[in-house]
């Protein structure tokens, strides 16, 4: 994998360029950014990759902490409250 597949618009690239970005703006970035994807693509190498490319040169930075979240399992579906809980 190369950078212009796992970043294709360079969206992740230009997050770590924008000085005193926050983390609100770091996951708007990141849905931009997979929504940027090919359908069917997988996910988990892309951001191997980005992780490995950007985290260690960029420490403390916010985009971190959305990339390594977004290679978390997903939570467990949790019961609903009220009336649709019930039927």
């Amino acid at each position: 994998m190369d950078l212009n597949e796992a970043d294709p618009k360079g969206l992740v690239r230009e997050s770590y360029l924008i000085e005193g970005i926050t983390l609100g703006e770091c996951r708007s970035i990141f849905l931009d950014w997979a929504l940027s994807l090919p359908v069917g693509a997988d996910v988990r190498p892309a951001l191997t990759f980005l992780i490995a490319n950007y985290c260690a040169d960029n420490p403390g930075h916010p985009m971190n902490g959305v990339l390594a979240l977004g290679l978390a399992p997903p939570e467990a579906p949790r019961r609903r409250g009220g009336r649709i809980g019930r039927v």
